[in-house]
């Protein structure tokens, strides 16, 4: 609409666009008459334009026609340019991809931040982390695990119940996974087949797995200060937010290498900050998972570890100085 129906108008013509793409995933896909309806010129209802198999394709259109294209994170900005992540709208994203910027989200850490969090039952800090066995004692009350001893891990997860998330894979190894020295407490909703399958399996595993079918921000917190390592094996993450929380708690993140994931975490023998695996493969995430419980078992270089996390700085300093260098950059080229 800047570019067509507002084109000759002298305040919107040298107006710049930025859209941001959280998930390519969701387009918006609507009838050609749509173009009638918001006034816009058929000339614009083609391939290399909006139209998508016969279609008006909001999102293509917003990519076209932006001065700039930001999304949620650097990996995620590469992934979109292929067939695998870019659903359908890769070759779009390939033709723009000078003006396409990968921004990986902030945290909220006056939410977020063990020392000051108001959800959880004690504070701690990377140079005093007492506080943190405390926490964890009280997530396991709050779930009702009693008598479980301080060499087994606990493992926590957060997350919309679908295949995205890699649920499919916690499914999978959870037979497994239930053989290890550990328990697992599990909160989120979703697929009511994933809600009713892991609800199913909690009940097998009694001593060993609890999950909560709902949303609790309270809980949510809980988990994120109690557990000794948090899951997230999503098929693809944009940019992701609890894996970062997760560095901040000193809760070590196994996470699929993908998008925001990929780029937040870091798993070196002396210099990470949590575990990685690739492909969409359980076993890798299994593996992932074993190479967490064997670091978990060396109490010196795991205690280095949380406070390697802990250390990490995604607060929204750094990404609101590259989205002020994208506004900067796009204004000046519609000057």
């Amino acid at each position: 609409m800047l570019r067509s129906i507002y084109y000759f108008d002298p305040v919107f013509r040298k107006v710049p666009a930025v859209l941001t793409i959280h998930n390519a995933g969701y387009q918006g896909w609507f009838p050609p008459r749509t173009m009638e309806s918001l006034l816009l010129p058929w000339e614009m209802f083609t391939m290399d334009k909006l139209e998508q198999y016969d279609k008006v394709n909001f999102l293509k259109g917003g990519v076209v026609y932006a001065d700039a294209i930001t999304t949620v994170s650097q990996t995620y900005a590469g992934e979109i340019q292929t067939p695998e992540f870019g659903n359908g709208l890769e070759d779009t994203f390939r033709r723009r991809s000078g003006d396409l910027f990968g921004i990986l989200n902030g945290a909220d850490y006056t939410e977020w931040d063990p020392a000051i969090d108001s959800n959880i039952a004690a504070h701690y800090t990377a140079a005093k982390l007492d506080g943190k066995q405390e926490c964890r004692r009280d997530l396991l009350h709050a779930f009702r695990l009693e008598d479980i001893s301080d060499e087994t891990a606990v493992i926590g997860v957060v997350t919309r119940f679908a295949t995205q998330k890699g649920i499919d894979f916690i499914v999978d190894i959870l037979d497994r996974l239930m053989q290890e020295d550990v328990v697992l407490v599990m909160l989120g909703n979703g697929e009511e087949y994933y809600e009713r399958l892991l609800t199913e399996m909690a009940e097998r595993y009694p001593a060993k797995m609890r999950v909560q079918v709902k949303f609790d921000n309270v809980i949510a917190h809980k988990i994120e200060a109690g557990s000794d390592l948090f899951l997230m094996p999503s098929r693809y993450e944009p940019g992701g937010l609890s894996q970062i929380y997760s560095l901040k708690y000193g809760t070590i993140p196994v996470v699929r290498a993908t998008g925001g994931l990929q780029d937040s975490v870091e798993e070196q023998t002396d210099s990470g900050t949590g575990f990685k695996f690739t492909g969409y493969d359980s076993n890798a995430l299994l593996d992932a998972i074993h190479r967490a419980l064997a670091a978990f078992r060396d109490k010196k270089s795991w205690t280095a570890m949380m406070k390697r996390a802990m250390a990490q700085d995604f607060s929204w300093e750094k990404p609101a100085q590259e989205y002020v260098r994208v506004y900067e950059r796009v204004i000046q080229n519609r000057s």
